[in-house]
């Protein structure tokens, strides 16, 4: 069967965020009297959430903060992030034209995160993004966080697409993981947000750009 989905990760996937949530890890990091954090260790944190964020900041900082702590940086966090969420962020080199070849195609894009549903309707819509979109699902959207593949499941669904005609792209360990449990293609951008090499998680294709993506693509068209 011939694919006709994309789900996209957000996050150092389709979008360079990794200067706004650098700011707003380091303004929650000084409520703590903590040193800031540099961009290199949140390209590296990134991937599990916010709170996710947080804790990985206060460990790299000092001692771990006690996790009844985090809720209260987790809202302070929310609060700054929403009010600066594109300020510096952008979409990667080569994205937009690809997008426009894809809708062109006639495919259907959904966005699967772990960013809040509604800041990930805010960045895409500030960056003049939203149109692309057909779908967008965070950990909130359900309940439930990737790699846990139900987001994903969710997504496909509000497209209206079969799940079993998609292709998952995504950035790190934890979209290869969602892709590899929904059981579809991964193709995995090696320029987003990871600890380690992306081919460490064995994805089905790997791009180091978006103008290799529709090479990739037409192999299931």
């Amino acid at each position: 069967m011939p694919v006709d989905t994309l789900v996209f990760d957000l996050d150092g996937t389709l979008v360079d965020t990794a200067p706004d949530l650098h700011a707003a890890t380091n303004h929650v990091l000084s409520t703590l009297k903590r040193r800031s954090i540099s961009l290199d260790e949140v390209r590296a944190f990134v991937g599990h959430g916010a709170r996710a964020l947080i804790a990985r900041g206060c460990e790299a900082t000092g001692d771990p903060v006690d996790p009844r702590a985090i809720e209260t940086l987790y809202q302070e966090f929310v609060i700054y992030y929403a009010s600066n969420i594109a300020a510096h962020s952008k979409p990667f080199p080569g994205l937009l034209p690809f997008l426009d070849r894809c809708n062109a195609h006639g495919m259907g894009m959904a966005v699967c995160t772990n960013k809040l549903e509604d800041l990930s309707h805010r960045l895409l819509k500030a960056l003049g993004m939203d149109g692309y979109f057909g779908a967008v699902v965070g950990p909130d959207t359900i309940g439930v966080a990737k790699p846990d593949p139900r987001p994903y499941f969710e997504a496909c669904k509000r497209l209206g697409r079969d799940p079993a005609r998609s292709i998952m792209v995504g950035d790190s360990e934890t979209d290869i993981r969602t892709g590899q449990n929904a059981g579809v293609p991964v193709i995995a951008v090696t320029f987003g947000y990871t600890a380690a090499p992306v081919t460490d998680f064995n994805p089905t294709h790997v791009i180091s750009h978006f103008d290799e993506a529709w090479g990739v693509l037409q192999q299931y068209l």
